[in-house]
């Protein structure tokens, strides 16, 4: 064999490489015979010269070349002698192709690739993350078993990565060593174990793939992960969430208990009966029902809600089949609109969605009620396509709708497409049965049809006729009589089948007309197909025992026919009815039984639907698809009687919110302080582990102490107004007392810091803090000078942030006199020495300029013809709430509108049950025309969605809801101009949302713009040194993520406003809420 030859097999050029020649098409009689391929061999032979030559550009030319010719799906497996060379090369983006081409031909190059395999082992340690992924991706390509420990150590390795690429491509490769190597099990679970707890969302994806690939069932390693995947999902890619969600929805059906129960008693195919006799419905049931949603049940649902909106068709598909399987039936409805919105997408999708629907539909009519139009057939549509939404039309038919429907179908059935024609038949009959009002318009209809030009619509009829008849045959003898006359024309087989049939079960109805059918059929009896035979051997036995006198010759010629009958079914159906029929000795006991037998009375037919049994399978998996258990498919476990342990997935964290509480108690002026000191203590501590995240939190935490002495005064004045008098009155008692600890604490860190600023700083804290006191004290002016004092001490806070183990020395304290005749120098020096002091895993750290917006938006909660006299309106008062800092403090008037008393008004039950809400204390008596303010705290965990309750009296409960606006989940946060644009290059991306927007001539003017920012959305203004720039900043109240707002004025009243945040969702909103705000006069 010629050398030229030995190249031109596709997996030889190892051959080559060991025989030593670089060769060339000779001219011998072999070398001609390949001439073809010789050809191809001599366009490769430049691609070898351009990766030899010692030119890098070349190198690179040739291998995107290479590169190119593999995306085409050209075969370039030859060149891998000649590629694998340049692994070690030093060029970056040479390398990225090498590894690029390594992965596609590595399996089918094994001996040459284990050449290379010390190359791909350094190349792991290389400092650029892509060469390390990619070494790590051709070693774990190599299929062979012996490098099995030196795979299993490289993916060890990738695992502890820093970058969150290679820890990626490890959790890729741990499923290809276990398929390699299934013993390496339980080394591969340690590393998955690991990965899981990598908070990385590039990771999270990946992991998750390899741990349903590996270790399924291994439930235990998801529990203290189960809040992080939770969390991190919003942020994952696409495919990633898909396995995720596929993931939890298995896990979920472990741990929780059946959602289901709480709505045992509503109406599933109403939606509308849950919410309209809530109330009653409560009262009633409040005995049996003990079920509460775990909150990490809840939390699962809530995070996965916002997918919903994905632009990828199988997250959306995952979520609606998470909501399915394990929200409670009421909230499962949710998903409606974005499954409908699938239906606008590639054919293959809409199958997929309308097979999913349609096993929906069965159960819960009323989901997809409301958009039945979007199931109507477009001409357009493929046959499957239309069958599939004539099925859904059907589950969805109902009183209401059915002659909507029918219209529609009269259309359908003049299609062109035959066998979607004879499918709307079948539904027309399976509407008839299902709905009793329209069997006899249906029938009538179907009647008609029987005079169709069409053939394969008239047979199909026919059957479904059938099935009707049987339904209430007394009725309709005279549609018997027309089918017999059509018989003739009718060729179908199944149609003729079917009218046999209905003679016979019916002759007695019809006692002329059956015996000349029966004799027709005798004269072709021979030529009829197999069906017809049988059916016609059924009449004659029928006729025989109800009109002997007049077939009796008949059905001795018909059976005489079928005895000698080429199919042994016909044949042995014969005989059987011989002898059941004809006495004989042999037959005489089973002869008394002929009637009962042949005559019983049948049950209807009950016109399923073919998706009925479908529920069986998850939503959305292959299974589901194909309607049989396909390999790989793992079953939904049924809910567990009793939730398992749910402290499984407690994770343990130092929950700071403990610390902040006691400064809401009656004598919160000095216990407060107390907890500030030594929570400052705890975390100078610990302050050389958290070095790498000093600057945001110096920044964060001035803010946030500014926030606490904002918070104390609105705090002092909201008791003055509250109806609670009780607290307010201990707390003036409690002040003289504590003042002069007040000031001795607020001078401690201003002395201690002396030795690096002057004594001027150190007199002013003394003086600010007796300010402060004699502010709390007596309602007088000060306070608006020294919040105009603190914006402008903003640029000294960042001198001073690391300067906090001064508070240790307490020692050299000196008391400073009580007068305050400088307030204004208080913000500076106790700012920056408190610099770096966090009191909750929310950073509230907020300077609040309440007078820059309009009056606060008040909204009804209840009017007083619904709560029977008792109307509440609430606002959101914009202060850090007193309960809890992660709650959003609302501020309700509750008015007794009535002429009597109202008693013992409180809070009742919430929904959902997972929601925290702080409810004010029972108001013991209103009388009439009396009012009463009073707060509340609720945790909306940073989403818009209402919170539900019930407020009650003591005779009635009524269902209200408060809906907050995304501006009002926000705390203000102070920040300079540097530290904004530090944070907001770390919020680029996805974590960045934008619009250009007009605005007019009117609010171009910095204080307008001010304001109309503020009056949507509760956010600090940041400092800007260009005037068209205009930047505000927050935080969220419940997660403390941080919200950067800015606005770049451009020509002709154009301006660009941008919205930086890991919350997408909120950002999407905001941005609207403010472009509303921004462009309307």
């Amino acid at each position: 064999m010629s050398t030229g030859a030995l190249y031109n097999d596709q997996g030889s050029a190892e051959a080559a490489v060991e025989a030593g020649q670089e060769t060339t098409p000779t001219s011998s009689g072999s070398g001609a015979a390949f001439g073809l391929f010789s050809t191809d061999f001599k366009k490769n032979e430049d691609l070898k010269e351009m990766l030899e030559s010692n030119k890098e550009s070349l190198k690179l030319e040739a291998m995107k070349r290479i590169v190119g010719l593999i995306s085409k799906g050209k075969n370039a497996s030859e060149l891998f002698p000649a590629v694998v060379k340049n692994v070690a090369s030093k060029n970056i983006e040479l390398k990225k192709l090498v590894y690029v081409y390594l992965v596609r031909y590595a399996e089918e190059q094994q001996d040459l690739a284990l050449l290379s395999i010390s190359t791909f082992q350094r190349a792991l340690k290389d400092p650029n993350q892509f060469i390390r992924a990619s070494a790590l991706r051709v070693l774990s390509s190599i299929r062979v078993p012996i490098i099995v420990p030196i795979m299993m150590l490289a993916i060890k390795e990738a695992a502890s990565d820093l970058s969150p690429y290679v820890r990626k491509t490890s959790a890729h490769a741990i499923q290809k060593l276990f398929s390699l190597d299934p013993d390496q099990k339980e080394q591969l679970i340690e590393v998955i174990e690991k990965l899981l707890k990598d908070k990385s969302t590039l990771v999270a994806g990946s992991v998750v793939v390899a741990f349903e690939e590996v270790c399924p069932d291994r439930i235990d390693l998801i529990h203290k992960n189960f809040r992080k995947l939770c969390n991190l999902l919003v942020d994952v890619e696409e495919w990633g969430q898909v396995v995720i969600i596929n993931m939890l929805t298995r896990y979920a059906r472990t741990q929780f208990t059946s959602p289901w129960r709480e709505d045992a008693m509503f109406d599933e195919n109403n939606e509308k009966a849950f919410y309209d006799s809530d109330s009653e419905e409560k009262k009633g049931q409040a005995d049996v029902k003990t079920y509460i949603m775990d909150p990490d049940h809840r939390l699962l649902l809530r995070n996965t809600k916002p997918l919903l909106q994905s632009r990828n068709t199988a997250v959306v598909m995952a979520v609606a089949q998470l909501y399915w399987h394990l929200a409670p039936k009421h909230e499962v409805s949710i998903v409606t609109k974005s499954l409908v919105r699938l239906l606008r997408s590639h054919r293959e999708v809409q199958y997929v969605v309308l097979q999913n629907i349609a096993t929906m539909s069965i159960q819960r009519k009323g989901m997809f009620e409301p958009y039945m139009k979007s199931f109507y057939v477009r001409s357009t549509d493929s046959t499957h396509i239309k069958t599939l939404k004539l099925e859904i039309l059907t589950n969805l038919a109902n009183e209401a709708n059915i002659s909507t429907i029918l219209r529609e179908f009269q259309t359908y059935v003049k299609s062109q497409d035959k066998a979607f024609a004879a499918a709307t038949i079948q539904a027309i009959g399976r509407c008839a049965t299902n709905i009793s009002e329209v069997t006899d318009t249906c029938l009538n209809g179907l009647v008609l049809l029987l005079s169709n030009r069409d053939e394969s619509v008239v047979a199909e009829s026919v059957v479904v006729i059938k099935k009707l008849l049987q339904t209430q045959p007394n009725q309709h003898s005279d549609i018997i009589s027309h089918m017999a006359k059509l018989f003739d024309n009718i060729t179908v087989p199944m149609a003729r089948a079917s009218i046999l049939w209905l003679m016979g079960e019916y002759c007695e109805r019809v006692p002329k007309i059956a015996p000349d059918v029966l004799r027709k059929m005798a004269k072709t009896f021979t030529v009829e197909e197999d069906i017809v035979k049988l059916q016609t051997v059924n009449l004659a036995a029928k006729l025989f025992l109800t009109n002997s006198k007049q077939t009796k010759l008949l059905t001795q010629y018909i059976l005489n026919l079928g005895k000698y009958d080429q199919n042994y079914d016909i044949r042995d159906r014969t005989r059987f009815i011989r002898q059941l029929i004809v006495p004989s000795e042999k037959s005489s006991t089973l002869n008394k039984y002929a009637r009962r037998i042949l005559l019983a009375s049948k049950p209807a037919p009950v016109l399923e639907s073919a998706f009925k049994d479908r529920d069986r399978f998850q939503l959305g998996t292959l299974s589901h698809s194909l309607n049989i258990k396909t390999s790989g498919y793992q079953e939904l476990s049924e809910w567990p009687a009793v939730a398992p342990d749910p402290s499984v997935r407690n994770v343990e964290v130092i929950e700071p919110v403990k610390e902040w509480a006691p400064s809401v108690g009656k004598a919160k002026q000095s216990k407060s302080e107390d907890k500030f000191y030594s929570d400052d203590e705890e975390k100078e501590e610990n302050a050389s582990d958290s070095s790498s995240s000093d600057d945001s939190d110096s920044s964060s935490s001035s803010s946030e102490e500014s926030g606490s002495e904002s918070e104390e005064e609105s705090n002092e004045e909201s008791e003055k107004t509250s109806s609670d008098s009780g607290k307010s009155s201990s707390e003036s008692e409690t002040e003289p007392k504590n003042n002069s600890k007040k000031a001795t604490r607020k001078k401690k860190p201003a002395d201690s810091d002396s030795d690096e600023s002057d004594s001027k700083a150190s007199s002013s804290s003394a003086e600010s803090s007796s300010s402060s006191v004699s502010d709390s004290d007596d309602d007088s002016e000060p306070p608006a000078p020294q919040k105009k004092s603190n914006v402008k001490a903003r640029p000294k806070v960042e001198v001073k942030s690391k300067k906090e183990v001064s508070l240790l020395d307490l020692d050299d304290f000196s008391p400073a006199p009580m007068n305050a005749p400088k307030p204004s120098v208080f913000s500076p020096s106790l700012l920056s020495d408190l610099e770096g002091l966090s009191l909750s895993n929310v950073s509230s750290a907020m300077q609040v300029t309440t007078p820059s917006f309009g009056p606060m938006k008040t909204f009804e909660l209840l009017h007083h013809m619904t709560g029977k006299g008792l109307s509440a309106k609430y606002h959101f008062p914009r202060q850090p709430c007193l309960y809890q800092p992660s709650m959003v403090s609302v501020q309700v008037i509750l008015t007794n509108g009535s002429d009597h008393t109202l008693e013992e008004i409180h809070v009742g039950d919430r929904s959902p049950a997972s929601l925290h809400i702080h409810c004010f204390n029972t108001i013991e008596r209103l009388e009439p025309r009396a009012s009463v303010t009073v707060s509340m705290g609720i945790d909306f965990s940073d989403s818009t969605q209402a919170a539900n309750f019930q407020l009650c009296t003591k005779e009635d409960q009524f269902s209200v809801s408060i809906q907050p606006a995304v501006g009002e989940l926000l705390m203000p946060s102070t920040m300079t101009e540097a530290d904004f644009c530090k944070e907001q290059k770390k919020l680029l991306g996805m974590n960045e949302t934008s619009a250009t927007i007009t605005m007019t001539t009117a609010n171009t003017s910095s204080q307008t713009i001010n304001k109309q920012v503020l009056s949507v959305a509760n956010v600090g203004v940041a400092p800007s040194s260009q005037n068209n720039f205009h930047r505000f900043a927050g935080r969220t109240v419940s997660s403390g993520a941080l919200v950067l707002v800015s606005l770049e004025l451009k020509e002709s009243s154009s301006a660009l406003l941008t919205i930086n945040t890991e919350k997408s969702i909120m950002a999407s909103m905001l941005l609207q809420d403010l472009k509303q705000a921004l462009t309307e006069a």
